[in-house]
């Protein structure tokens, strides 16, 4: 008997199988996510079938895992509920009502209550506020809460890590949280983990991706929250990372890049709220309630009178609650917007409250690096440039080889946002955030101030030359914007 292959049957099946998946991805994909995102991953399975199967299945699911996101319900209702009728100092008179609508609005989504009697400085310099930071945890009796999305010992951070290891040896509680995949595989990892135990302090990662160990989520969620609180009375919060202005990494050694960042020190009742961002993070990680034993509502009047409300947002959370609060805040503006952010991709909301502004007779202007760090997102952010440029933002580049890492912005002469969200889609859908919202004329100024250097160190970014980008840029910056939709 002789056996004859017939290959039609494979490439039935194969077509079978490529309809089965197509179908199926028409039903699947779009569910839940945005119209962009869903067209992005069916281009990408339609025209790449096995890599786009792969992808989605890896990463195609942008939540927390279901446990991880019941532990982030229980803990918002328990702030909710503890804090709904706690004094947290007196409010600045004659609040604009579109101002109380959104700190209505912040609260429902998960956010902290409004504030009031803070003060809140600015540290820009990028040596200063490590300094800052580690003469403030030298003052702690009681404890040290330390969340950093990347947390590195290098020469730089040492007096940081010294003075975790001064009130460590006092009995001063020092308790610390790193982003996993953020930190694996960089300088100095196994080195600071080593050195963090040896000081006694409670470390542990945070949304660690180890599948053996049982803990696995998509894995390029990250909290990528920067804060510091000591003994409920001060904290500081904001952009900056503890590590070395060139992450000590070779590439950006060599090409010369050094990060530009905006830390905040806060005093006041406030502090309560950034303190109970860390407990609720800390409880994600390790199952423990640490209210038990602070007394998270205790707060403090400091000598300022800013009112502040901190925002956490991330993957956690129903909705994009930054995403929210940016754009409320863009169509509620009057005369002035200004925005730092390095690495901007706004979505079609976003980008239509800033062109909007700018068709309201708004000025509008947006801080960016001259130079990427990050191809892929370089390219994407160069995609709107055009667009931004014909409704009437003015782009300011700041000069290589500096990356302005600041994230904040302005609107009019009272109100201000400043800590760890970018304004791109990573930041509204992936990484967990904090940003805090400040009202006070003071702050503002302060703000503005440093916005004035930001200027001094930048060239502002023509229409003229931008159209004079070559070809080759064009499809870069085009493709980098289609695949900034894989959410």
């Amino acid at each position: 008997m002789t056996f004859t292959f017939d290959p039609s049957w494979w490439l039935w099946l194969v077509f079978l199988f490529d309809i089965t998946v197509r179908i199926a991805a028409v039903i699947i994909v779009p569910r839940n996510r945005r119209p962009t995102a869903a067209m992005a991953w069916l281009l990408a399975i339609y025209f790449i079938p096995l890599v786009g199967v792969f992808l989605f299945l890896l990463i195609g699911n942008p939540r927390l895992p279901r446990k991880r996101r019941r532990m982030q319900r229980r803990i918002n209702d328990y702030i909710r509920e503890t804090s709904a009728h706690l004094d947290f100092g007196t409010l600045r008179p004659h609040a604009p009502e579109w101002f109380t609508s959104l700190v209505t609005m912040n609260r429902r989504l998960g956010a902290m209550p409004l504030a009031g009697d803070n003060t809140a400085h600015l540290i820009p310099g990028y040596q200063d506020s490590l300094d800052e930071m580690a003469a403030a945890i030298r003052e702690a009796k009681e404890y040290v809460h330390v969340e950093f999305y990347i947390l590195q010992t290098d020469a730089a951070t040492d007096n940081f890590f010294r003075a975790m290891e001064e009130v460590a040896a006092r009995g001063v509680s020092v308790r610390v949280l790193l982003d996993h995949w953020a930190n694996r595989g960089k300088p100095y990892y196994k080195k600071t983990l080593k050195r963090l135990t040896d000081m006694g302090a409670q470390w542990h990662l945070m949304l660690p991706v180890q599948p053996l160990k049982g803990k696995y989520q998509r894995p390029d969620l990250r909290n990528h929250r920067k804060l510091l609180v000591v003994d409920g009375s001060v904290a500081f919060m904001g952009s900056q990372n503890v590590t070395d202005s060139t992450y000590n990494l070779k590439k950006n050694i060599k090409r010369g890049l050094h990060w530009v960042d905006l830390m905040t020190r806060l005093d006041g009742p406030v502090v309560a709220s950034v303190n109970a961002v860390f407990l609720s993070d800390w409880y994600s990680e390790t199952d423990e309630i640490l209210t038990d034993e602070i007394d998270l509502f205790e707060v403090k009047a400091g000598p300022g009178e800013l009112d502040c409300q901190v925002v956490p947002s991330g993957p956690g959370f129903e909705v994009e609650n930054n995403l929210r609060l940016f754009a409320g805040l863009l169509y509620s503006a009057q005369r002035r917007i200004s925005i730092v952010s390095p690495y901007f991709i706004p979505d079609e909301a976003l980008l239509l409250a800033i062109t909007t502004a700018c068709h309201r007779g708004l000025e509008v202007e947006l801080f960016v690096s001259e130079e990427g760090d990050q191809a892929m997102v370089y390219h994407a952010q160069r995609s709107y440039y055009e667009m931004l440029l014909r409704a009437g933002v003015k782009i300011w580049m700041y000069k290589r080889p500096y990356i302005l890492h600041t994230k904040c912005f302005t609107i009019d002469d009272e109100v201000a946002v400043i800590g760890s969200s970018n304004m791109d889609m990573r930041s509204f859908g992936l990484n967990m955030e904090i940003s805090l919202l400040v009202r006070g004329e003071e702050f503002v100024t302060e703000m503005r101030e440093v916005e004035d250097i930001y200027r001094s160190l930048s060239r502002e970014l023509t229409l003229e030359e931008w159209l004079k980008q070559p070809l080759r840029s064009t499809v870069l910056d085009n493709l980098a914007r289609l695949t900034s939709a894989l959410q």
